[in-house]
């Protein structure tokens, strides 16, 4: 059986997909994005195998 760590991540807008981009070449998988706490800025929720 898979174990996964998690990792939440707040999105700059205008860097979206930069910061998405790094996570991903670093292993992480999206699992979903949702508004953050504030109500503006996403929030992305990560995550991939333990190693």
């Amino acid at each position: 059986m898979t174990k996964w760590e998690y990792a939440t991540l707040p999105l700059i807008i205008h860097a979206t997909k930069q910061i998405l981009d790094q996570w991903g070449e670093d292993g992480w998988e999206l699992v979903t994005v949702i508004a953050g706490p504030d109500g503006n800025a996403p929030v992305a929720y990560l995550k991939r195998p333990k190693q």
